[in-house]
């Protein structure tokens, strides 16, 4: 190993790439360099250009790993954990000077493996390998070589080498002609078979040879005839030989305009040719070429300021070829749609440089053409315009509205309201309610301060809106506009001669007022109120299709949800109900989603304790008509919590209560005059009363007065029970004879007497009769 030097230039800028679910992912930018560890370790190592102490990417390089040089600037190989990736220079020395290091240590490891012994499997294929000079006579013995050199993953890589060493391929080509000038099928099949075998082989470098210009219709060609279907016969050939290619604005770099070519031929071989054989190795190679030549193409594209200024003057007023706008409206969306697979930042380049050449002042010219094609083209811009950066496109909208300019939110409107092809139409739709989506606008807006350092400054310079500023205007000049055709339902009587259009118009309608009573209530709420949208959705339930009274059902049960009192009592007024119930008649009893829908209505209805004045409505006005709706127990359940809601209070919940009327406490009512203060009324306190609650306990008792503590006398107790009969005696000669007694008096002398009675029976476990005496 020490015979191998490392790279001399250590400074190689590169980007790393990992391929996670068929798509690559950008790692970063940094600087690679090859490092000897010791005789038998060497390693690839990429440290981050921002963070210099970060490693991107470490990697030991094995004598057994297959790194692919692909193009000029890029290596490719699977790590030992199985995870596929790639370096893509910036410079083509570099990689060339990378590439060199790779081969000059996995050559120095296998020499190192050969002399101890320990050559392995893919030496002997490699040496063992030898195919002949194809020819129509030896296609069998061809085909059986390869299809046993494939069943190993070493045989796989040698016949790869030697096909690519041997040029194998170009001399297969004309054996295709010679076929088809003898009508000779199985030769034609063996071919097809033989170019199937070598494309599978997942190669990167076969792959991309076979699409070059010397060889692609060849092997599109042998690939015509399939053996599987041996009376069937492809034209892919005539396909590929139409120019289909279309340069809107010249391209001087031919490089680039070679890997166009490239990618389109790549892209037919995956969705058309292979589309049925191709396993998940060759769809990944696939991939991976398309997306590597796709990124080049546009980085170069966005990069050159010249390209851009004649592609976006085409639609200045100067431009008359009207077939030439459509095409660059096309190269733009293709852009575009390239864009999606790019890194957030790279993606935020490129729609800026579109959009600071004019892009919006494009899909305004796009979405407003006569042709279908250019309005799905301008609408599919704009959503990936939006999903990208909402926030900027809302702020370019309302510097539009403050320079009193037409927004770009009017034009959506009015092609929402006009449009007929279903297609843009639902994008138009989608646009128009993610521009209006806080949580989307507030993610766009997090995630691209994050990932862009220029977002906030660039946004500053557009004028960032508030977001209820930009609301605010919208609701107040926007939406009167888009929901004028379900105001001009208004004196309809009939709603059975909707038009396909209309009813696709509707659908949207009531899908985006749905949309906008759940993420601006308060807004919303004053729109359908004012407007009396809510009488004109309810005439869509009467509608004969079943989508249409799905949605506007959808949009009642919204209403529901929201528990607002007022517009409860709006549908109460507006008979929204009658509707619903007859759909229930139309519909019983099939077990449909329109019914399933109508009778979960009804359930709410039943089930939320707030909408009581709803339950109170629908069972008093139709009772006669959900008494006659039995195969289901929801109408019927309604009606009993109705009349359980109506019921007094039981006799069991009376016992329960604190006021019950057989409680020992008698309830106390107190009726003060009015003018009178509290206890003004009251009768006269009688005086001995009052002196007998203010006078002391032992002066009651007759008892001693003397030293207290804390209130009671410390040595006597606070009663004295006299013993036995005399004590009866006494006291009732007290309770009888004692003049001028006072009736409160009498009856506390009575309670003392029958305590001290009940507590002596209880201790001598008898009661003593009680003697009568008489005065």
């Amino acid at each position: 190993m020490a015979q191998v030097a490392a790279p001399a230039n250590d400074r190689k800028r590169v980007k790393v790439y990992e391929l996670k679910n068929n798509d690559w992912f950008d790692r970063g930018t940094g600087f690679c360099r090859g490092i000897i560890v010791n005789q038998d370790e060497a390693r690839i190592i990429v440290n981050s250009e921002d963070e210099p102490t970060r490693q991107l990417l470490e990697t030991t390089i094995s004598k057994d790993d297959g790194y692919q040089k692909q193009q000029e600037t890029l290596i490719v190989w699977t790590d030992r954990n199985g995870t596929d990736m790639a370096l893509s220079f910036q410079e083509p020395e570099g990689c060339a000077a990378i590439w060199d290091f790779v081969n000059e240590v996995q050559a120095r490891l296998q020499m190192m493996a050969h002399d101890d012994g320990l050559s392995d499997e893919n030496d002997q294929h490699e040496g063992s390998i030898m195919l002949p000079m194809p020819d129509l006579g030896n296609l069998a013995e061809v085909e059986n070589h390869m299809r046993a050199a494939n069943q190993t993953p070493a045989g796989r890589e040698a016949l790869a080498k030697f096909v690519l060493s041997e040029n194998y391929i170009s001399k297969l080509i004309p054996l295709v002609e010679m076929a088809e000038d003898l009508e000779s099928i199985d030769d034609l099949h063996r071919l097809c078979s033989i170019m199937k075998i070598l494309i599978l082989l997942n190669d990167n470098a076969i792959v991309e040879y076979v699409v070059t210009d010397d060889v692609i219709l060849g092997v599109v060609g042998a690939l015509e005839y399939d053996p599987d279907f041996p009376l069937h016969k492809a034209n892919h050939r005539q396909y590929l030989s139409n120019d289909r290619f279309k340069e809107v604005v010249k391209i001087e770099d031919p490089n680039i305009k070679k890997k166009i070519h490239y990618t389109y031929r790549l892209q037919y071989l995956k969705d058309v040719v292979l589309a049925r054989i191709l396993d998940d190795p060759t769809y990944s190679v696939l991939n991976s070429l398309i997306f590597f030549h796709q990124v080049d193409i546009v980085q170069h594209l966005q990069s050159d300021s010249a390209y851009l200024k004649e592609l976006f003057g085409i639609f200045s007023g100067k431009e008359q070829n009207q077939q030439r706008q459509k095409d660059a409206v096309q190269l733009i969306q293709q852009c575009c749609n390239v864009g999606k697979s790019l890194q957030a930042s790279i993606r935020g380049g490129l729609y800026q440089n579109f959009i600071n050449h004019g892009l919006l002042d494009v899909l305004q010219f796009a979405l407003k053409h006569n042709d279908v094609t250019v309005r799905v083209a301008g609408a599919d811009v704009l959503l990936s315009l939006i999903d990208h950066d909402g926030m900027m496109v809302r702020g370019y909208i309302f510097k539009a509205l403050q320079e009193q300019k037409k927004p770009l939110t009017d034009t959506l409107i009015e092609l929402l309201l006009v449009e007929v092809d279903m297609g843009v139409k639902s994008n138009l739709g989608d646009a128009v309610k993610i521009l209006l989506d806080p949580s989307a606008l507030s993610a766009s807006f997090d995630t691209l301060t994050r990932t862009n350092s220029e977002f906030s400054a660039r946004m500053r310079g557009i004028g960032l809106p508030h977001n209820d500023s930009f609301v605010q205007r919208y609701y107040q000049e926007s939406t009167r506009k888009l929901f004028q055709p379900l105001k001009n339902l208004e004196g309809r009587e009939s709603m059975d001669n909707l038009s396909t259009s209309e009813v696709t118009l509707f659908i949207y309608l009531v899908d985006v007022l749905c949309y906008f009573l759940r993420q601006h209530y308060s807004r919303s709420k004053y729109i359908i109120i004012t407007e009396v949208l809510g009488a004109r959705v309810a005439q869509l339930l009467r509608c004969p299709q079943q989508i249409l009274r799905l949605g506007a059902l959808k949009f009642f049960r919204a209403c529901l949800n929201l528990n607002d009192d007022y517009l409860h009592r709006q549908m109460i007024s507006q008979d929204v109900f009658e509707p619903i119930l007859q759909i229930v008649f139309d519909t019983m009893p099939r077990d449909n989603l329109l019914n399933s829908a109508c009778l979960e209505f009804f359930e709410t209805i039943k089930r939320e304790s707030v909408l009581k004045e709803l339950l109170k409505h629908v069972v008093t006005t139709y009772r006669d008509r959900l008494e006659a709706i039995t195969y289901v127990d929801t109408f019927k359940d309604l009606i009993l919590r109705y009349e359980q809601r109506q019921e007094p209070v039981s006799t069991q919940e009376v016992d329960h209560s604190f006021t019950s009327v057989e409680s020992d406490t008698p309830s106390r009512t107190v009726n003060i005059p009015s003018g009178v203060r509290w206890g003004q009324a009251l009768r006269d306190p009688d005086a001995d009363e009052e002196a007998y609650f203010n006078g002391s306990d032992e002066d009651d008792d007759g008892l001693p007065s003397g030293p207290k503590s804390n209130g009671a006398s410390p040595v006597r107790p606070l009663v004295n029970y006299p013993d036995d009969d005399g004590e009866e005696d006494e006291m009732d000669i007290l309770t009888t004879s004692a003049p001028s007694a006072s009736p409160l008096r009498a009856i506390r002398a009575q309670t003392h007497s029958n305590q001290r009675h009940h507590r002596r029976e209880s201790q001598t476990g008898e009661g003593k009769k009680r003697k009568k005496k008489t005065n």
